[in-house]
């Protein structure tokens, strides 16, 4: 803007009222400075000016992820969750900002809104850190999260009912006469560990033991149901189905079985959870727990417009559905 300005003969602040489209500017003096800005190549920087004109129309959504996994963005659950978003975002009128956090330092989320960047964080997934979150809530960052309520919650959640999903799974497995059922899933996560307490639940209402052998901590990397699946193997144990908290983890359990030349769901029948589009498509296709996704995308903005406006949000537990197909019939 200063070159500009030295070469046009004028001040920065007629070239920043120029730019800006200002009637103080006459139009001759108006068409040389912005000649000069196209020859140049001169851009508005639109967030700065943003910032300066307090009119921020950019959001913040932050996938954690795990370094030690690596779990990839690509990841099919939150392709569809970021999508959600995406659409709900600009149903609004505002722009979305992509990023990562480490899993293990999820208060660096708050980054792009401490820098000014956004105007507020919505996070998808809490990991382990529920204290983390509540130190940013209590500074006042607004916050939505993608996840499970948790006792002396200070920061908005939007999720499933996790324990009605996991209940729901384990019920359809039982009425269909199965009865060592395997849970595949890592219970140090908020929303897995619901998961397994409507497993556990759905069992014991059926008279059935829970038994911690048929319990594996896997993740949800696509070699996590291989890695599952062998351990079971280890431990020498007997089972019929799989409850599997992923749809990835599901699919890549039923390859498993393949492998070891067991037939699904005529010697295991497989449960996945989340209703991903390729579970529809898969071989056999995937009988799931469906999460409404689109729901929860216009749920997480509103909640976190609703805090930019100084109203206070409450926290929603979306219904979570059983989709019936052949990999459990």
């Amino acid at each position: 803007m200063a070159d500009i300005a030295r070469l046009a003969g004028v001040s920065t602040s007629t070239v920043s009222r120029a730019l800006a489209g200002s009637k103080l500017v006459n139009e001759e003096t108006r068409s040389r400075i912005m000649e000069l800005a196209r020859s140049l190549k001169y851009t508005i920087n639109v967030g700065a000016q943003n910032l300066r004109l307090k009119q921020n129309r950019s959001v913040a959504v932050v996938v954690p992820t795990d370094a030690k996994v690596h779990q990839s963005l690509t990841d099919p659950f939150f392709l569809s969750m970021i999508g959600s978003l995406a659409d709900a975002l600009t149903e609004q009128g505002f722009d979305m900002l992509l990023s990562r956090v480490d899993a293990e330092q999820l208060d660096a989320a708050a980054t792009p809104f401490d820098t000014g960047r956004v105007i507020g964080i919505i996070l998808i997934g809490q990991w382990g850190h529920h204290d983390q979150l509540n130190e940013m809530a209590a500074r006042h960052v607004p916050l939505v999260v993608w996840g499970a309520q948790m006792p002396q919650q200070l920061y908005c959640t939007v999720g499933g009912d996790n324990q009605s999903g996991g209940k729901l799974a384990t019920e359809h497995l039982l009425a269909s006469g199965r009865r060592r059922i395997a849970f595949l899933g890592d219970t140090r996560l908020p929303e897995v560990e619901q998961r397994y307490r409507g497993y556990c639940s759905a069992l014991q209402s059926a008279g059935v033991d829970v038994d911690p052998a048929l319990c594996v901590a896997a993740s949800f990397l696509p070699e996590g149901g291989r890695l599952a699946v062998a351990e079971l193997a280890q431990r020498g144990v007997q089972f019929d189905a799989v409850f599997a908290c992923s749809d990835l983890l599901g699919m890549m359990t039923i390859n498993a079985l393949r492998e070891q030349g067991r037939s699904v769901p005529d010697d295991v029948a497989v449960v996945g959870y989340d209703d991903i589009e390729l579970s529809s498509y898969f071989h056999p296709p995937l009988t799931t727990v469906r999460q409404p996704v689109r729901e929860a995308g216009r749920a997480m903005v509103a909640a976190l417009l609703a805090q930019t406006e100084g109203q206070a949000a409450r926290s929603v537990e979306l219904p979570t559905s059983l989709i019936q197909r052949a990999s459990s019939r």
